[in-house]
């Protein structure tokens, strides 16, 4: 059983930065990709970025060039640098394993300020 726990929300200014981790235990964390999803109240859910066992980043063009994800293996945990963020960057970011079945942490609000 794969458990996620994500941490480092909270509120912010418009052009500010916020770090968000997601710690995962059980599983197979090193082999595993990895993904930051958002969810805005009254929107769909959001794929953020994702992260490989590998290395290899992708990222949605809406955060493109302001987000960063990355991970540590030894650590099992996974991270989301977030630079120059914006009012419709507000959601509550969750962070789920590309598995079958996934699994989904319960989530870390984020809350930018204009």
């Amino acid at each position: 059983q794969v458990q996620l726990a994500e941490s480092g929300g909270g509120l912010v200014q418009a052009g500010g930065s916020l770090t968000l981790s997601c710690e995962a235990s059980g599983g197979i964390f090193s082999v595993t990709t990895m993904n930051w999803y958002r969810q805005a109240p009254g929107k769909q859910r959001e794929l953020v970025a994702v992260i490989t066992s590998g290395g290899n980043t992708h990222y949605a063009d809406s955060v493109k060039g302001r987000f960063t994800i990355s991970r540590d293996n030894a650590k099992t945990t996974v991270f989301l640098q977030m630079n120059s963020l914006k009012p419709e960057d507000t959601a509550v970011y969750l962070c789920n394993t590309q598995t079958y079945p996934p699994y989904w942490g319960q989530g870390t609000r984020v809350t930018v300020s204009s």
